[in-house]
């Protein structure tokens, strides 16, 4: 498996091996004695899998009290995922990371907890998996809006399609009392 660092300590870009030949491709979307060889988490007790049509954006998404690793990738189409540093203390605050990821690159994207997570789609539609470090509690869920000019995120789509949540978040800032606080 090549493992490639991103700007963002901790999320980094996994891309397994894949076997392929005229039948089609295989390949180990996880692995619990490589994950932790890497120092990643081996335990997910959440699976969630979603289907998003053209120009859906979804996120920008966090939990406080119980927040959330995720294991990311595309089954189906094309998104631009963007994770955000919302740790307060963090060096990395307010920085972001954005990568387009499609199914047939093969790749998947180590989010830790703590960081905030979106992605819209590209493709007609797209078929998005995630594996999570903690169960979701709806109770818990925070964001950040989208277009927050404070953060600057290059979004590929300038008028997405957003779920009523989505449009009331607030920008960003270190000032919040419903950010996460970056470990020491």
């Amino acid at each position: 498996m090549k493992i490639t660092p991103t700007n963002l300590p901790g999320v980094i870009i996994l891309e397994p091996r894949v076997w392929e030949d005229a039948r089609g491709f295989f390949l180990e979307s996880f692995n619990a004695e490589r994950f932790a060889d890497i120092g990643l988490p081996t335990h997910f007790p959440q699976d969630n899998f979603s289907r998003s049509a053209r120009g859906v954006l979804r996120g920008l998404h966090y939990q406080l009290r119980r927040p959330q690793g995720k294991l990311i990738s595309v089954l189906h189409g094309h998104v631009y995922d963007v994770v955000v540093d919302i740790r307060r203390g963090s060096p990395t605050f307010g920085r972001w990371f954005g990568k387009h990821l499609t199914a047939e690159q093969r790749q998947f994207i180590w989010i830790p907890p703590g960081l905030a997570h979106g992605f819209c789609v590209l493709s007609e539609f797209a078929d998005f998996s995630y594996k999570c470090t903690d169960t979701y509690q709806p109770n818990d869920d925070h964001g950040v809006i989208w277009s927050d000019p404070s953060l600057g995120i290059d979004w590929p789509i300038s008028k997405p399609i957003l779920s009523d949540k989505d449009q009331r978040y607030a920008p960003l800032s270190a000032a919040r009392s419903d950010l996460p606080l970056f470990p020491e």
